[in-house]
């Protein structure tokens, strides 16, 4: 795969450090800049010999690469033709209004839009992120949306890909942008349901969104409203659906707190529904004159739903039962109208929506494939019957409906519209258990086309995650059939640290339980080839951000498994980066991971399986690992250690690519076109280190 190229060869500069009686050495410690906050504000300003080093690095890539390169245009071409362009997606009411978003042909960012009820086809522009992303590298805009009073428009944008971002106002009336522009923004903001103020999240010089600011619409002035005294802590901000209250949230990965000021009087100061407990989490929404809070108190591991009255805010002996906590139904969010309470839960890696009117009585949107995602859409009225909902498989595109929760029909607004085609019917999917090391079940998703023959080994590029809690759901994609097509399996193992069998399945992969998540991608692995769905030599391991941590370790513990191993902006360097509390998201993740600093049994268990302090001789598979330089959640010179180190370390010929991405951050290239780029190289990355993996067997043989 590398050819006769030459990779760069990082100079060494042995850097000692010395921590809780605990010495060890960084030999590529130099690639940090120190002045490397600056640089996410500006990436001109990076040093000049790490620039020139990613530089090469890059070149390298390509070069290695660069045999795939129509190959990478012929998978491109397929993703676009796959995607519509002139799309637009089932606008929300509000009102009189109706607000969505659509793109144009040949545009790469979204075009948000309302019109008139009643009048689809007169369709006004509220934000063209497409001009304003004109002569930018990069483009983000995040949160946009109208007034309650439906005068105004903001939004929040990123032109960096640093996740610093600018709030702007326009005037829907005039057109013009009003001068409110608030800098030094995590993006995060609502306007007040007076529509006369907007309380947004002020990011500080760490990145951490820590304090509250109320500006009048009128006026320029900032007036503090919260600050958060614990820098483990983030912040956020919201406006209740019900519009009588401003929310203010502030938590870290296992405790939380809110803080509510009446929508009758956004100038009070906020009042804590209730003080912050140890392992307490709670959030909070609003049902007319009482609080729905879902919760994990009195051990309710999988949440649980409570209601609290608003005249009874501060008193936490008020809260009531209303939804009991059920072992192995985790309760993921709620969403509440005037005479419906909606809420999902998710169930054996699979998603349900429950309903329950006024008086108690229940029922449940569910489906019955072997692996699918519903999801809420949100929705812009309280006083509604309207739910809108998605499904979608691995197989069945997307759908959206409006379900009538009285009546309980349902209309289909839209499906997903694949121009190049889609049959369902040529696709299946698999639901599988493996057997983790313990005895634990861990559940497998499988997608493969009907060509693909059940019970002969196929290639197959296996994904996973597992941390924080977060569940990667069995959707629909139309880049993973690209793959599929040319008689790939695409498989995604829902291992422990995420939450797809319930809270406790987060808990059984974090802290000290987290080497469960390496371990159980490596079951996953071995139940695939022991059932005949693939053999080791033919799987490409894919992960990114948290997973790309969990594709260290298992490079580590189970090279011979794969024939290659992508890992986007990789957390790798673990052990040195929860030792940097400079850093914006370290002393936030000290739960999820142990704090190095202070704890003698959390430094050790880190240093157990941080991949970067695990690399060893050993033979590993073609790798490629891709950062961004502006990246404030995974900095670029993880990523860029690792590959230096694995490159000195692995006895194998395999490549070990880096590619850092220089005008972008943690959520890589903006535009949806510019992004099918990056998924075309890895997938041609897949195929090529399974080619190559082949060809050496057969050699050997």
């Amino acid at each position: 795969m590398s050819g006769t190229f030459t990779p760069p060869v990082p100079h060494r500069e042995t850097h000692r450090i010395e921590q809780l009686g605990r010495v060890r050495t960084d030999d590529y410690a130099w690639m940090k800049d120190d002045n490397w906050q600056a640089v996410l504000r500006d990436p001109a300003l990076l040093r000049e010999d790490i620039a020139n080093y990613l530089r090469a690095e890059n070149a390298y890539s390509d070069a290695v690469l660069a045999p795939t390169a129509s190959l990478q245009a012929e998978i491109v071409a397929e993703m676009k033709g796959r995607l519509k362009e002139d799309d637009t997606f089932p606008a929300l009411p509000h009102g009189n209004w109706h607000y969505g978003v659509r793109y144009e042909t040949g545009g790469q960012y979204p075009h948000y839009i309302r019109f008139r009820e009643g009048h689809p086809d007169e369709p006004e522009t509220l934000l063209d992120a497409d001009e304003r992303a004109k002569g930018l590298a990069y483009y983000a805009a995040r949160q946009a949306t109208h007034s309650p009073d439906h005068r105004l428009f903001a939004w929040a944008e990123d032109t960096q890909g640093s996740e610093i971002y600018t709030i702007l106002v326009r005037d829907l009336t005039t057109g013009q942008i009003l001068p409110v522009e608030i800098g030094n923004c995590s993006g995060d903001f609502t306007f007040s349901p007076d529509s006369q103020h907007i309380f947004w999240t002020y990011r500080d010089e760490h990145g951490r969104p820590v304090r509250i600011f109320r500006r009048a619409l009128s006026g320029a002035e900032d007036v503090p409203v919260y600050a958060e005294p614990d820098p483990g802590f983030f912040t956020g901000v919201s406006a209740s659906r019900s519009g009588k209250w401003i929310v203010i949230s502030t938590n870290d990965h296992d405790t939380s707190e809110c803080h509510v000021i009446p929508a009758s009087d956004p100038t009070a100061p906020p009042v804590c529904v209730a003080p912050r407990e140890k392992g307490l989490m709670y959030d909070l929404s609003h049902w007319d004159d009482r609080f729905v809070v879902r919760t994990n108190a009195d051990g309710a591991t999988d949440f649980k739903l409570m209601v609290v009255m608003d005249d009874a805010l501060g008193d936490r002996a008020a809260w009531k039962a209303y939804v009991p906590h059920r072992p192995g139904h985790y309760v993921t969010g709620c969403i509440c109208f005037a005479d419906h309470l909606v809420w999902t839960e998710r169930v054996n890696a699979n998603t349900v929506i429950e309903i329950a009117d006024r008086e108690g009585i229940r029922h449940q949107l569910a489906t019955d494939e072997e692996a699918y995602t519903l999801s809420l859409d949100g929705s812009y009225e309280f006083a509604t019957d309207e739910l809108r909902y998605s499904y979608q498989s691995p197989t069945t595109p997307r759908q959206w409906y409006a379900y009538d929760m009285a009546r309980r029909t349902r209309d289909l607004l839209k499906e997903q519209d694949v121009p190049s085609g889609h049959d369902p019917a040529n696709y299946r999917t698999r639901r599988l258990l493996a057997r983790a090391p313990d005895g634990e079940m861990v559940p497998v998703t499988l997608l493969s086309h009907v060509n693909t023959p059940e019970g002969e080994p196929a290639p197959l590029l296996l994904y996973g995650y597992g941390s924080y809690g977060i569940s990667i759901d069995p959707t629909f994609s139309t880049r993973n059939l690209s793959l599929v097509d040319r008689g790939w399996i695409y498989a995604i193992a829902h291992v422990r640290g995420g939450s797809e069998k319930g809270w406790n399945w987060f808990l059984g992969g974090r802290g000290e339980n987290k080497t469960n998540t390496f371990t159980d991608f490596i079951a996953c692995a071995d139940h695939l080839i022991d059932q005949g769905y693939t053999e080791a030599g033919r799987i490409v391991a894919d992960g990114r951000s948290a997973g790309g941590m969990l594709m260290g370790a298992v490079a580590n513990l189970r090279p011979d498994l794969f024939a290659g191993i992508v890992a986007v902006v990789p957390f790798v360097d673990v052990l040195n980066t929860m030792s940097d509390d400079t850093l914006p998201l370290t002393p936030p993740e000290w739960p999820e991971w142990g704090n190095p600093l202070t704890d003698e049994a959390a430094y050790d268990r880190i240093a157990g399986y941080s991949p970067y302090d695990r690399i060893g001789a050993k033979p590993y598979p073609a790798i490629f690992a891709i950062g961004g330089l502006t990246d404030p959640r995974v900095t670029y010179w993880e990523p860029a250690k690792w590959i230096a180190k694995l490159r000195a370390c692995s006895t194998s010929d395999n490549p070990q690519l880096l590619r850092i991405n220089m005008e972008a951050g943690h959520g890589g290239a903006s535009g949806r076109f510019k992004s099918l780029n990056e998924a075309a190289l890895i997938h041609a990355f897949a195929i090529q280190a399974v080619e190559r993996a082949g060809k050496a067997k057969d050699s050997r043989c």
